[in-house]
């Protein structure tokens, strides 16, 4: 058996014995509970059906950690729990290191070839070929980026608590040539939560970046685990999530040196319950996920030939 699926393996182990509950820390010195073993079998796609009825969309990525340092790690009670009660992908990988390059291959199809964390002004750090946003819009479906702590739409320059690295439609001159379009799509965080109020404002597709604390980069993976406790909820109660079909995905940009393997987690109407994966899978099967729900072109070789997680959604 090879090494990553030796890992698959113990990772879904550890998805079983954690028997973290929502919003509560678990008892180390009381033996887990039995949670029946995800064993359903899952087909290689859903019915057609399944995929015309997805109306919404709502990715978070988290920052920097693999798999086995929060699925079933006392400090991520509540991700552990999702991924238990929706459907974990235990092969999940990063494309690459660092940050960056990730955030633009789960949104593109491509690195592009930039390797740093660079930031987009000055016209060196930008993707210029076809990019999610540009092909939202040709469907007419709606899309906007939601950067917590982000001072203003668009915002090109770090701060202590945002980082550019992590919000990849500033890096794409379709979103950016018009400073209009770019404010309406691209902004704080702060206004999610209005959105949110009513299936008809929650845009088809959301991309959410947490900050640099809450994201787990520059604080522990409690304080990351804290804040899904505190913003996934309110999403799978809203009106999108509990009138329509809609999907929620939490992932991670990357691992670390030793392992690149990632959780990614699907909860929501739209997501199996109780179902672990241990097909390989890459941000680039992600994104052709998305493509392939709402009928979406592929954008480069990458995703086209990326295995979508269709197989997860029921």
């Amino acid at each position: 058996m090879s090494g990553r699926a030796l890992a698959a393996c113990a990772l879904a182990g550890v998805l079983v014995l954690a028997g973290c509950a929502p919003g509560a820390a678990p008892t180390p010195a009381s033996p887990p509970a039995a949670i029946p073993s995800p064993t359903r079998a899952v087909p290689s796609s859903p019915p057609a059906a399944v995929a015309t009825a997805i109306q919404h969309i709502v990715v978070i990525v988290d920052e920097n950690k693999p798999a086995g340092s929060v699925i079933g790690d006392p400090q991520a009670p509540y991700l552990t729990s999702l991924a238990r009660t929706g459907a974990l992908a235990t092969a999940y990988s990063a494309i690459t290191h660092p940050s960056l390059p990730n955030y633009l291959a789960l949104t593109s199809g491509t690195t592009a070839g930039i390797t740093t964390d660079c930031n987009p002004p000055g016209g060196s750090c930008l993707v210029t070929g076809p990019n999610l946003a540009e092909e939202l819009d040709h469907a007419g479906r709606s899309w906007r980026m939601y950067a917590e702590s982000m001072p203003s739409p668009c915002t090109t320059a770090n701060t202590s608590l945002y980082a550019v690295k992590h919000n990849p439609f500033l890096y794409f001159p379709s979103v950016t040539g018009s400073a209009s379009y770019c404010a309406a799509h691209d902004v704080p965080y702060s206004r999610f939560a209005g959105d949110l109020a009513s299936a008809a404002t929650l845009p088809a597709f959301s991309f959410i970046s947490p900050n640099l604390c809450d994201d787990m980069h520059d604080c522990s993976v409690a304080a990351g685990d804290a804040w899904l406790r505190a913003n996934v909820p309110p999403i799978l109660a809203s009106p999108a999530f509990t009138t329509q079909r809609s999907l929620l995905v939490v992932t991670f940009d990357e691992g670390d040196s030793s392992d690149n393997v990632v959780a990614c987690v699907f909860a929501g109407p739209a997501a199996r319950t109780h179902t672990v994966v241990a097909t390989p899978y890459t941000h680039y099967s992600l994104l052709r996920t998305i493509e392939e729900v709402w009928g979406l072109a592929s954008l480069t070789g990458a995703d086209d030939q990326a295995v979508g997680m269709t197989g997860m959604l029921r």
